[in-house]
C-alpha cells in the first residue's frame, strides 16, 4: 500500500518542527544556536533545529517541577490518566506515516521497518503503560496488632531523559511511558540526529491531554543539552540510553550536582552460540543474519559476535553468507530495501575504521566491508562478515554499531561460555540448541540480561530490557520499569 514514489512525495511536503518544547509552547534558543539535521541517505539539510544549552533546560525543568507540583498529572485519578496515554497511543498510530517518515529521514532507517515495527512498537508501550498503572497495588506490611505499616509507591518528580539515534520514537516510548504512567513530568532530550518524532510526539500528547509542563522536549547537543540536564540539581532522576562511554558522563554528573538517580542502558557486544545440536541451522543462519544486519547494525544488543561449533562452522557459515545477501542496503524510502543509511558520516568513518583494524589483525573477510554510494550520499555499508577473529581483537570485544559480523569457532560447551562471557558488556545473548539440558545449562551461565533460546535478541514489553556489566543496569519495559521511576515510603501508624 505504500510504494517508494508514496513515501516521496510525503517526504517532499514533510514539514519539521525545529523549537524546543517547553510549558506546552515552542521555545528557540536564546542563544539564537542552532544545528543542522541531516538525511543520512541523502547527506542533504532537513532543517535548522534549535540548539537548547543550560537556559532552555533549566526553564524546562522548572516547567516539569511546575506541573509535578501543582499536581494536575500527578494527583490525576489512575484511570484519567490511564484514558490520556491511551488516547495517545491512538495518535501515535493515526500519525503512523508521518512518524515513520520522520524517523526514516532523520536518522536513515528503511521507512518500512519504522512503519511496521517502531511506530506501533511505541504505541503499544504507551497503551501497555496505560493499562497497567491502575493494576499497580500498594502494600501492607505485617506488624503488631496495634500498628498498621503501609508501603507506597510515589512518584520521583522530573524525570530527564536522553535517548539515542537508532530508535528514536521507540527509545522515548520506553522512557516516557513508564514515567508519565507513574505521574512523573518528563524533560526529553532526544539524540541531535533524530530529534523530529521526540518533539512530534510531545505535540501528539498535548493533544491527547497530557498538561502543560508535564512533557517537555528540549532538542540539543549532547555536550549542552544532555549536560546541562545530567547536572541540574531539580532534576530527580536521570534515565539513559547510549553509549557506556556517556553513560559514564552521567554517573560524573550526579556526583557533581545532588546524587539524582541514573539509569543506565549502555553498549553491548552479544555473543549467540550456535552448537551442534542444532536442528534447523537455516533458521539460525537467517536469525543470525537479521541479528547483526536489521537496523543497520545500529542495535545495542545486536548479536555482533557468533561463536560455531566446529564440526558444523563451515556448513553454517556458508549458508549464513546466503542470507547475508539479502540485507544489501538501498533508499531508505523504498519499501524493497531492507537495510538503509548509517546515522551519518562520522558513524560511517568509525565502522570503517572497525572493518580495516579487523582485516589488520588478521580476521579474514568474507562478504562486505566496503561503503556503497545512492542519492549522493555515500554512508551505506554493505554486510559484512569476517571468519576466524581472535578472540582477544578488536572487532571480538569492542562495539562497533554497524553491520559488522565476527566469528569464531569454538570446540566444546565449555569453551563456548567462557568466549561468549569474555566481554565487558552484558546486556544480550543468544544460543541455538535442541538439547533442553544444555539450552538451560548455559543459559544459566551466559552473563546477559536478555538470553534468547532458538531465536535472537526477544523483547516484548511486558519482559524486562536491560543489562549488566558495562551495558548499565535498570531495566526497560515490563513493570519492572517502574522501579526506576517511583520511590518506596513507609507510613506507620500506630493504633491506641
Amino acid at each position: 500500500m505504500h510504494t517508494k514514489s508514496d513515501w516521496q512525495q510525503r517526504a517532499a511536503r514533510q514539514t519539521f518542527i525545529t523549537t524546543a518544547l517547553v510549558d506546552g509552547r515552542p521555545l528557540a534558543a536564546q542563544s539564537g544556536l542552532t544545528f543542522d539535521a541531516i538525511n543520512p541517505a541523502t547527506q542533504q539539510r532537513l532543517a535548522q533545529v534549535a540548539a537548547c544549552g543550560d537556559a532552555e533546560v533549566d526553564q524546562a525543568v522548572r516547567s516539569a517541577r511546575r506541573a509535578f507540583e501543582q499536581g494536575p498529572w500527578a494527583r490525576m485519578a489512575p484511570a484519567a490518566r490511564k484514558r490520556v496515554l491511551l488516547r495517545l497511543a491512538e495518535l501515535i498510530l493515526a500519525h503512523r506515516e508521518e512518524l515513520a517518515l520522520l524517523d526514516s529521514l532523520n536518522m536513515g532507517k528503511p521507512v518500512m521497518d519504522a512503519y511496521n515495527i517502531d511506530v506501533p512498537g511505541a504505541a503499544n508501550v504507551f497503551a501497555w503503560y496505560g493499562e497497567a498503572l491502575d493494576k499497580v497495588y500498594d502494600q501492607v506490611a505485617p506488624t503488631a496488632d496495634n500498628a498498621l505499616a503501609t508501603v507506597t509507591r510515589e512518584a520521583l518528580g522530573v524525570v530527564g531523559a536522553v535517548v539515542p539515534w537508532n530508535f528514536p520514537l521507540d527509545m522515548a516510548a520506553w522512557k516516557v511511558a513508564p514515567a508519565l504512567a507513574a505521574g512523573n513530568s518528563v524533560v526529553l532530550k532526544p539524540a541531535e540526529q533524530s530529534p523530529f518524532s521526540a518533539l512530534r510526539l510531545a505535540q501528539l500528547a498535548l493533544e491527547a491531554g497530557v498538561p502543560e509542563g508535564v512533557l517537555n522536549v528540549v532538542p540539543g547537543l549532547g555536550e549542552s543539552a544532555g549536560r546541562a540536564l545530567g547536572l541540574h540539581a531539580d532534576v530527580d532522576c536521570l534515565v539513559f540510553t547510549g553509549s557506556t562511554q556517556v553513560g559514564k558522563y552521567f554517573m560524573q554528573y550526579s556526583a557533581q550536582s545532588n546524587l539524582k538517580q541514573v539509569w543506565l542502558e549502555c553498549g553491548g557486544k552479544s555473543p549467540n552460540l550456535v552448537f551442534d545440536d542444532c536442528q534447523d541451522l537455516d533458521l539460525a543462519a537467517e536469525k543470525a543474519a537479521f541479528g547483526i544486519f536489521f537496523n543497520q547494525g545500529e542495535v545495542c544488543s545486536a548479536n555482533s559476535r557468533l561463536y560455531v561449533q566446529r564440526s558444523i562452522h563451515d556448513d553454517f557459515v556458508e549458508r549464513l553468507l546466503a542470507k547475508a545477501r539479502h540485507w544489501q542496503p538501498g533508499d531508505p524510502l523504498d519499501p524493497a530495501s531492507r537495510a538503509g543509511a548509517i546515522v551519518d558520516g562520522a558513524q560511517s568513518a568509525r565502522i570503517m575504521a572497525a572493518i580495516e583494524q579487523a582485516q589488520g589483525d588478521g580476521a579474514r573477510l568474507l562478504c562486505g566491508g566496503q561503503r556503497l554510494s545512492f542519492n549522493g550520499s555515500n554512508n551505506f555499508i554493505a554486510p559484512t562478515v569476517f571468519a576466524d577473529v581472535r578472540p582477544g581483537s578488536a572487532l571480538a570485544r569492542e562495539e562497533v554499531f554497524g553491520p559488522v559480523l565476527a566469528i569464531t569457532a569454538f570446540d566444546d560447551e565449555e569453551q563456548a561460555v567462557r568466549l561468549a562471557n569474555d566481554s565487558v558488556y552484558g546486556l544480550a545473548a543468544s544460543l541455538w540448541s535442541d538439547d533442553l539440558n544444555r539450552a538451560h545449562r548455559v543459559a544459566r551461565r551466559l552473563k546477559a540480561g536478555t538470553v534468547s533460546v532458538n531465536t535472537v535478541d526477544a523483547l516484548d514489553v511486558a519482559v524486562p530490557f536491560g543489562g549488566g556489566r558495562q551495558s548499565g543496569f535498570g531495566r526497560d519495559l515490563s513493570l519492572h520499569a517502574f522501579d526506576k521511576y517511583t520511590q518506596l515510603k513507609t507510613t506507620w501508624f500506630q493504633l491506641r
